[in-house]
C-alpha cells in the first residue's frame, strides 16, 4: 500500500471566481502573444524572406514567387508575424494554462505535468526545425525538379504559406508522439510491454499518417513516418522512467495473464 495521496487544496471558489481567473489567464496569453507580435510585425518582409528561402534555392534563374491576390503582399507577411508570435510565446500562454489548472491537481500530477508540459514545447519546436532545415530542402528540391519542360514555376505566397504552415503543424503534431504515449501509460489505458506488443502496427501507421498529412511525394512521407516511429519508441522509454507504478503495473498484468493461460 503505498501513501495516501494529498488531495488537491479545496478552494470551494464559486463558478464566476472560475470564469473570471479563466478570464485573466486568457487575457495575459493574449498579451503575451501582442507583446511578441507588435516587434515581428516590422520584421514581416524579412521573416517572410526566411521561410521562402528553402524554395527560392530551387527556383530557376530569373523566376521568383508571385502574389495573385491585391492584398497578398502585405496580409501573406503579417499573417506570418503573427503565427510567428503564436508560436514563440507558446511557453508564456502554456504556463497560463498551467496556472489555471495546477491548483486542481495532485501532488503527483502536478509531478509529471510540468516535464511533460515542457516536453511538449521543446518537441513541437524541433518537430518546426526538422521540417525547416531537413524536409523543406528536400521536399522543395524534388518538387522542383519534377515540373515538365517548359513550365515555369511561379508559386503564389499566399499558397506557400499555407502549404509551409501545413507541413510545420504535421511535423510539429507528429513531434508530440512521446507525450500521448506517455499519456495513455499515465492514464492507465495501456503499459509500455503492451505498447511494445503493437510495434509492427505503430510502424504501418506512422506511414499511414505520413500519407494523410503531408504532400503527395515519398519523400516527405517517409520524413515524417520514420521520426513518429523512433518518437513512439523514446515515449516508451519516458513512460517507464516517468508514469510512478508502471513497473508494479506490469507485474501485476504479467501475473493476471499467467493464471488466465493456465
Amino acid at each position: 500500500m503505498g501513501k495516501p495521496q494529498t488531495p488537491p487544496p479545496s478552494n470551494s471558489m464559486p463558478w464566476v471566481s472560475h470564469l473570471v481567473e479563466m478570464r485573466d489567464r486568457l487575457v495575459k496569453a493574449l498579451l503575451g502573444v501582442l507583446v511578441v507580435f507588435i516587434p515581428l510585425s516590422f520584421f514581416s518582409k524579412d521573416l517572410f524572406t526566411l521561410l521562402a528561402g528553402p524554395l527560392l534555392v530551387f527556383l530557376p534563374e530569373g523566376t521568383s514567387m508571385i502574389a495573385t491576390e491585391v492584398a497578398s503582399p502585405f496580409l501573406t507577411p503579417f499573417k506570418l508575424s503573427l503565427l510567428a508570435a503564436l508560436v514563440l510565446a507558446m511557453p508564456w500562454v502554456l504556463h497560463q494554462v498551467w496556472g489555471f489548472i495546477a491548483p486542481g491537481l495532485y501532488q503527483h500530477e502536478r509531478r509529471i505535468a510540468v516535464p511533460l508540459l515542457v516536453s511538449s514545447v521543446a518537441l513541437f519546436y524541433a518537430g518546426i526545425a526538422f521540417a525547416y532545415y531537413v524536409v523543406f530542402p528536400l521536399v522543395f528540391g524534388f518538387l522542383t525538379s519534377m515540373a515538365p519542360e517548359g513550365v515555369t514555376i511561379a508559386t503564389d505566397i499566399g499558397r506557400y504559406l499555407d502549404f509551409v504552415i501545413a507541413l510545420f503543424l504535421a511535423f510539429g503534431l507528429a513531434f508530440e508522439v512521446p507525450i500521448a504515449t506517455v499519456l495513455m501509460v499515465w492514464t492507465g489505458i495501456t503499459t509500455p510491454s503492451k505498447l511494445k506488443e503493437k510495434r509492427p502496427y505503430v510502424f504501418l501507421g506512422a506511414f499511414v499518417a505520413g500519407m494523410f498529412l503531408t504532400p503527395p511525394d515519398v519523400i516527405s512521407q517517409t520524413l515524417l513516418a520514420v521520426p513518429m516511429y523512433v518518437l513512439f519508441e523514446s515515449g516508451i522509454i519516458m513512460a517507464r522512467l516517468l508514469v510512478p507504478g508502471i513497473k508494479e503495473r506490469e507485474q501485476q498484468d504479467a501475473a493476471r495473464a499467467k493464471e488466465q493461460s493456465s
